[in-house]
């Protein structure tokens, strides 16, 4: 062989080596016959469809929230790597990839464990039933499931199929009724044959590109070993407990509150307590009574915020998808913090509500 047809073989192979990866990117995609009714139906039902895989989630909501308010702000505004391995919504693990280690969280039925691998910590909480939104909650099947969960029939369509992580998934889009929401539509992507969302893809209204996109990259519909889904750990682990998840927990726990059923027109989820999710789907926020140590720093925070204004004593700031209002408080009275995917006004209709509220003796509650 001379040496002219060496490397002809060579660049050959070569080419084949690049190419294959490309194959699936070039072939036509598969479209399937199902009706967006019952491709929402599989969609709602994904709960406890296993699967593993690799996901990144990427949010242009440009708020700042503080550290009070954990990693919603980072969940939001940036790029989130995650690893998952879901067996059905009582067992699984995600793991937030970062460029210093990772944080692990590991669900088993009533609790949560959350891992920091780079501090050798892990904590335990049982699951309350208002908390902040956390990673897991930003994958595709669970943001799907929650923007969807409200959705009438009649405003759903079908879209067209699109490849994501090389699986053929049919499209559908949800058109929210307007006026109370600040999103104008999502965009669904789901693996055709179990329903699981593969691609989510939420856009505000106005906005010219989605504010939120989550797809996997790569996934596998099948129900992961339970190994997968364990928490096991070494002996130079740390492992305590802890009464309260978060802010929005201990808030609703212990605060010397008790919402209202109803704020704005929107149902409570859960039972009473100071803090509550009101709302569904995509037309929901979420209210919390914050001290003055908690509320003070993320009143300046908002106050400098792009689009922040003033309005009879409180601050709101709106950035995409997110709403947030924070009533003003002094050393007396409690400020509110009411934010989600609803239009300033909803916002506002609450917390009118909210600043008449009188504290009650709480003791023993909770």
């Amino acid at each position: 062989m001379t040496p002219v047809s060496r490397w002809s073989v060579v660049m050959a192979v070569a080419l084949v080596v690049v190419a294959v990866p490309l194959v699936p990117r070039l072939l036509p995609v598969d479209d399937t016959e199902v009706s967006a009714a019952a491709l929402l139906e599989q969609v709602l039902g994904s709960g406890d469809v296993g699967h593993s895989g690799y996901a990144e989630t990427v949010g242009a909501v440009q708020l700042p929230v503080g550290e009070d308010l954990g990693d919603v702000g980072e969940l939001l505004a940036g790029t989130t790597r995650l690893r998952v391995w879901w067996q059905d919504e009582d067992a699984w693990r995600v793991d937030r990839l970062l460029a210093t280690g990772e944080r692990d969280l590991v669900h088993a039925g009533p609790v949560t464990v959350a891992y920091d691998y780079e501090d050798a910590r892990a904590t335990i909480t049982e699951d309350p039933d208002i908390r902040l939104p956390r990673a897991p909650d930003l994958l595709p099947p669970a943001l799907a499931r929650t923007a969807l969960e409200d959705a009438d029939p009649a405003d759903v369509r079908r879209t067209g199929a699109r490849r994501v992580a090389g699986v053929d998934a049919v499209g559908l889009r949800y058109t929210p009724p307007p006026g109370r929401t600040t999103v104008e539509r999502v965009d669904v992507w789901a693996d055709p044959a179990s329903g699981l969302p593969l691609r989510v893809e939420v856009r505000a209204t106005g906005s010219e590109d989605a504010d939120v996109v989550s797809a996997f990259a790569e996934v596998e519909v099948e129900r992961p070993d339970d190994e997968r889904v364990a928490f096991r750990p070494s002996g130079d682990v740390e492992v305590e407990r802890s009464e309260t998840l978060d802010i929005a927990d201990a808030a609703g726990r212990y605060a010397p509150f008790l919402v209202p059923e109803s704020l704005a027109g929107l149902g409570r989820r859960g039972g009473p307590g100071a803090a509550a999710v009101y709302g569904r789907g995509v037309t929901r926020f979420l209210a919390v009574p914050l001290r003055s140590r908690e509320a003070d720093p993320l009143r300046e925070q908002l106050a400098v915020a792009p689009g922040a204004r003033a309005e009879e004593g409180s601050t709101v700031a709106t950035d995409g998808v997110l709403t947030v209002l924070l009533t003003g408080g002094d050393d007396d009275r409690a400020s509110w913090l009411v934010a989600g995917t609803v239009t300033p006004e909803v916002l506002a209709e609450a917390a009118e509500q909210l600043v008449r509220l009188e504290p009650v003796d709480r003791d023993g509650d909770g």
